[in-house]
């Protein structure tokens, strides 16, 4: 098991958050310690706001629930924007060091972290750096979340690119499925996926009525990620 477990996005609005609540769930059901972190949130006026996605986690995790989402977030800015210009908007700046050592100081306390990503791998962070430069490479699992419909294949094959350009090689693939995709594309999306990339896709994540109690069948592809 990993130390770190990074859950990226093809793109923003993918369902990076609903992954990061089944996998810390899927954990604790094995009698681990995981602890959630979304070390840059934008589009929230702070981490307990109803609409961040720390404050979403902490009402469906056991573990986590009555807690204050603050200590999974470094940074929270109100924007809904890339974090570099949300927090230019709000007059700060992100510190790369400071957002890795935050990283580093939760590992000690938890394992494994799950650590969810802002927006999509190419997201500006700062002048100089984007989301992808904010992943350690150091005992870290990359989970890459990505739509199970239209436009998934380029989307998803750009980022395998990204990521493996930055000497990150990608655990695995789970598609989100919120537009109930036909079978067949969703079959022809991970098939083509496959063979350009040399990744199978782990599997879908349909639609969850009730986060408390997600349908046990979409674990399978939490399984088939964390058993290689």
């Amino acid at each position: 098991m990993m130390d770190k477990i990074y859950v990226v996005g093809t793109d923003t609005g993918v369902g990076k958050t609903v992954l990061s609540l089944l996998l810390m769930r899927f954990f604790l059901a094995r009698g681990l310690n995981p602890f959630y972190l979304k070390p840059l949130q934008t589009g929230c006026a702070a981490p307990d706001d109803p609409e961040s996605d720390a404050a979403f986690i902490y009402r469906h995790v056991p573990s986590l629930r009555g807690k204050d989402p603050a200590a999974s977030v470094l940074y929270c800015f109100p924007n809904p924007k890339a974090p570099f210009f949300a927090a230019r908007d709000a007059g700060k700046e992100i510190d790369l060091t400071g957002l890795k050592t935050f990283v580093t100081e939760k590992s000690r306390l938890a394992s494994p972290l799950v650590v969810e990503a802002a927006g999509g791998l190419l997201a500006p962070v700062s002048r100089t750096a984007l989301m992808l430069d904010t992943i350690g490479n150091d005992s870290a699992r990359v989970v890459l979340a990505a739509r199970a419909g239209l436009g998934t294949i380029n989307h998803t094959l750009l980022s395998i690119e990204a990521l493996r350009a930055h000497n990150l090689q990608p655990a695995g693939i789970v598609f989100l499925d919120s537009a109930d995709t036909e079978a067949e594309m969703i079959a022809e999306n991970m098939e083509a996926i496959k063979i350009y990339s040399g990744i199978k896709v782990a599997g879908v994540i349909g639609k969850i009525s009730d986060f408390d109690h997600p349908p046990e069948d979409y674990y399978r592809p939490l399984e088939f990620l964390l058993s290689k």
